[in-house]
């Protein structure tokens, strides 16, 4: 089944934090053994399920959505101890880091900045923010 969705989701959920148990609150319809499951590739969650795991573990659905789709085709010719990466900056690295960390109308505001909307946020609010979160640790 999803042994490549089911370990993105493990990876999501240990950087975010979060316990199986956690993460099953969550997501409705979904209990602990069954996201253990899921994990492991011995059951597929509904595409509802993956949009609330993206949400709570703060990965794009996108990420969890493809890699679904591609369970359910046919294999992209890379060797089973192949992964899909991406490089990223040390600076990338951090606005994920202050993402997991914000309240969710922090993460909505600076979506909405990076997106280029209109926000009751300033540019420099939201780097206050980010400042106040990384002096409380």
């Amino acid at each position: 089944m999803g042994k490549k969705l089911g370990a993105l989701i493990r990876t999501a959920r240990t950087e975010a934090g979060l316990t199986q148990e956690q993460l099953a609150k969550k997501v409705k319809d979904l209990s602990a053994s069954e996201l253990s499951k899921v994990e492991r590739g011995e059951k597929e969650p509904t595409t509802d399920q993956i949009r609330q795991i993206a949400k709570a573990t703060g990965v794009t659905q996108k990420s969890l959505l493809d890699a679904a789709k591609t369970a359910k085709t046919a294999s992209s010719g890379k060797s089973a101890g192949e992964k899909d990466t991406m490089k990223v900056t040390a600076a990338e690295r951090k606005l994920v880091e202050l993402y997991r960390q914000a309240d969710g109308d922090t993460r909505k505001a600076a979506l909405k900045v990076l997106q280029g909307e209109k926000t009751d946020f300033s540019a420099e609010g939201l780097l206050g923010a980010a400042l106040d979160v990384l002096m409380k640790k």
